[in-house]
């Protein structure tokens, strides 16, 4: 009967360390950024009046070009911090929160910009 009662009981802790482990024992997960990351720095060398290929130039591809709207060009960016962004306190970038969008008229000049302020003054 001890014998049993001991069985159960280690068979118990051995269930409960199997099933806290996941949170015991950490997986590294990597930094998930996704988007351009951009600075307002780089976002003001972005006027009104420069053509597409300026700002390709300037800021690299956007993130979105919509085809229903081939005149906008959007530069979102998120973050998300892994093992190692957790580890250096970078915190997480959510909905879109940066971004810059920039619109073009139909010979491809900049027309308008919106966002800047979005941004953070430096990346680093």
């Amino acid at each position: 009967m001890k014998k049993m009662t001991l069985k159960a009981a280690s068979l118990g802790l051995v269930a409960m360390l199997a099933l806290t482990g996941c949170n015991a024992f950490r997986v590294y997960t990597i930094d998930l950024p996704q988007g351009t990351p951009l600075s307002a720095a780089q976002a003001s060398q972005v006027q009104v009046g420069m053509n597409a290929n300026q700002v390709l130039y300037l800021l690299g591809s956007p993130a979105l070009r919509d085809t229903l709207a081939p005149n906008r060009w959007d530069y979102i960016y998120d973050y998300t911090a892994g093992t190692d962004g957790k580890r250096h306190k970078k915190p997480d970038i959510k909905d879109a929160s940066q971004y810059l969008s920039i619109y073009f008229n139909n010979q491809g000049i900049v027309t308008r910009i919106e966002g800047r302020d979005s941004l953070p003054a430096n990346r680093h």
